[in-house]
């Protein structure tokens, strides 16, 4: 069994066309690796929340909560971190646990051993049947609630999709054929948000809204996968103050021209809400979220600064440009390439054996009928400009192991690809035009990077290596 989270680390390695470049991506994968490890739900909930030696005081970060004995301790969540989170969280309280229910990814219940806390497999990115179910699941443990107890929610990325329950008016294949439209066309996780929020019952706040009527107490715990870690776009921001508005969703939609097309269930719906006659989702200063309690446990940028620290204890200087990269996947590709040359032509703004290490989220705006993701079409883009200018080596990957609606995490590419895909006439520009980065990698036989399903989710890692 392979020692590493990414499983053909050991073949992408051997595909190198010379001993340097070996060197450079056996590095470059290894800060990668660094920077999932840093993300592990389970080490993010051992590192913040901790147990009183009595076992009567929940301790998160410097915050105290009481749990008295009369009282019950649910655990709802969502996300595809969850499960993990879930696991380490019972080894923690394990009997005080009264009950639980969160919705995990699809496919994953068995990479997970709970005991206390019912986890229900749910759809992403595109919230289906079995998502509103495990979301209508979790919400019946809401309602049990007394002011006495507490509500610990464990959310993560995806949970907007994993967590999903659209008004009664409109039809979850209409708000599945919206969303799907705008991922499409490159919307941003902002502007999805924002439509997301106005056409549920629990994102943008709805569930502080249930949480408040009951009168009790809620802890959340989030896993950030949001450029900036914004509480209320995190899983759709469930229990947090919504920013947006029903404009704000609608306009969206005609932003990317949706809204003459779109399903009549979803503008109605939206448009009632512009005319007053929907409530608009809790706004901050509202009082319902007093008695919630929101802690950032993990995010993109501890990510990104476990694998600094990991570079230099590589004996590589080593850099954190930034963890707010946002943009279309091939302009930053573009750019990432641009600095990767001047590291290695000019020693700058470090001297090599240097590291330059980015985090944030890219969006495909999708024209062609190709099958690629993010992180490769960055990758792919990059290695036009990264041809014949020393050892260099560019690898991009989603934390959760998912790169759009491929089997790949992202890719990885050197100094050599673009040569190597001219001898095998594969043009890199026609295979970028019809957004068929995962086609090329294929085709090429090298450079996708695969790990299958991480456990956690903090945006993607962008790693430069130049020797």
């Amino acid at each position: 069994m392979s020692k590493h989270i990414i499983k053909d680390f050991d073949e992408l390695v051997a595909n190198a066309t010379d001993p340097p470049h070996k060197k450079a991506r056996k590095i470059t994968l290894t800060l990668l690796e660094e920077a999932i490890r840093a993300s592990d739900p389970r080490i993010a909930i051992h590192k913040h929340v901790r147990l009183s030696t009595d076992r009567k005081t929940l301790k998160v970060e410097d915050a105290e909560f009481r749990l008295r004995e009369a009282s019950n301790l649910y655990v709802i969540g969502a996300g595809k971190a969850s499960g993990a989170m879930t696991e380490e969280v019972e080894k923690l309280l394990g009997e005080q646990i009264s009950e639980g229910c969160v919705s995990i990814l699809r496919g994953t219940r068995t990479m997970f051993n709970t005991k206390f806390v019912e986890l229900r497999e749910s759809s992403h990115p595109l919230p289906g049947n079995d998502s509103v179910e495990a979301t209508k699941r979790i919400l019946t443990l809401v309602d049990k609630a007394t002011p006495k107890d507490i509500v610990l929610g464990l959310f993560s990325g995806g949970g907007s999709s994993l967590f999903s329950l659209p008004p009664p008016t409109v039809k979850l294949e209409d708000f599945q054929k919206v969303i799907q439209l705008l991922l499409k066309r490159g919307a941003t996780i902002n502007e999805l948000n924002a439509l997301r929020k106005h056409v549920s019952q629990v994102s943008g706040g709805g569930l502080a809204n249930l949480i408040a009527s009951r009168g009790c107490t809620m802890i959340v715990l989030v896993l950030s996968d949001v450029v900036g870690d914004p509480l209320d776009v995190v899983a759709g921001g469930p229990t947090a103050p919504d920013t947006t508005t029903f404009k704000e969703a609608i306009d969206v939609m005609k932003r990317h021209n949706l809204w003459s097309d779109a399903p009549e269930s979803i503008k109605q719906h939206l448009q009632r809400g512009l005319d007053g006659k929907v409530p608009e989702t809790p706004k901050p200063g509202a009082g319902i979220f007093n008695n919630i309690y929101s802690f950032i446990i993990a995010s993109n940028r501890q990510a990104c600064y476990s694998a600094h620290k990991k570079a230099r204890q590589m004996r590589l200087r080593s850099f954190v440009l930034s963890t707010m990269v946002e943009g279309e996947a091939s302009e930053v590709g573009r750019v990432t390439a641009g600095i990767a040359k001047e590291l290695a032509k000019y020693d700058s703004p470090i001297r090599k054996p240097a590291a330059m290490i980015m985090g944030g989220e890219t969006t495909v705006t999708v024209t062609g009928d190709g099958k690629g993701g993010r992180n490769q079409e960055l990758a792919l883009s990059a290695s036009r400009s990264i041809e014949r200018v020393g050892t260099v080596v560019v690898a991009s990957m989603g934390t959760d192991g998912v790169d759009g609606p491929t089997d790949a995490a992202g890719a990885l590419v050197d100094s050599s690809t673009s040569t190597r895909a001219q001898t095998m006439n594969l043009d890199i520009d026609e295979y970028l035009s019809r957004n068929d980065s995962n086609t090329f990698f294929k085709t090429l036989g090298d450079g996708l990077i695969m790990t299958g399903s991480t456990g956690t989710n903090v945006n993607d890692i962008t790693i430069v290596v130049t020797l």
